[in-house]
């Protein structure tokens, strides 16, 4: 563990914990990047939002990480997008101050999956990238879930630049296909 983190103390780290487990986001993002290899860029974040920047600032200082942004609202956000922040400072903080909810429980056990793909370069093969979406539909599921594209309705092919990934046909006679392979 992280001499910084063993410093924290414990009630603060607590009371944070559980703020995030109350208002705090896991998320992975996908961006279609054509320019990319695997025409798809992942963006992982921890976030928090809130009116009152005064914990969200705190938590910030004891992340050592992270920036603060606000709406025009008045809505500021605390985000950590950087993997290496992730991996360093979010990942080992909830690790020592967990969760209580099952459901940030599970949230977090997946994200920290995903986080130690992409650190690891899992993200950059077709294996990896088709892993990284499966856990990705498991985050966060449940009322209010957002997806801008399904990914169930694509696959990677290979090509003489690398891994594609590529829009396809459903097939009519299941109701849901899973992506495939293929070469």
């Amino acid at each position: 563990m992280n001499d910084w983190i063993k410093k924290i103390d414990p009630k603060l780290g607590y009371y944070l914990a559980g703020f995030s487990d109350g208002e705090g986001s896991f998320n992975v993002s996908i961006i279609h990047r054509p320019d990319y290899q695997s025409g798809i860029k992942f963006l992982l974040s921890f976030n928090v939002s809130q009116r009152d920047r005064v914990i969200l600032a705190l938590m910030k200082k004891i992340l050592r990480c992270g920036h603060l942004r606000e709406r025009r609202d008045g809505v500021v956000y605390f985000e950590v997008n950087n993997i290496n922040s992730l991996r360093d400072n979010v990942v080992p903080f909830f690790e020592r101050f967990h969760f209580l909810s099952a459901n940030k429980k599970r949230n977090f056990s997946i994200f920290k999956k995903i986080v130690e793909m992409v650190n690891n370069g899992n993200h950059l093969h077709k294996e990896g990238i088709q892993e990284i979406l499966k856990l990705r539909e498991e985050l966060n599921k449940g009322k209010g879930r957002k997806r801008k594209y399904d990914f169930t309705g694509y696959k990677l092919i290979n090509s003489k630049n690398g891994n594609i990934l590529r829009d396809y046909t459903q097939d009519t006679t299941t109701s849901k296909q899973a992506p495939t392979d293929v070469g």
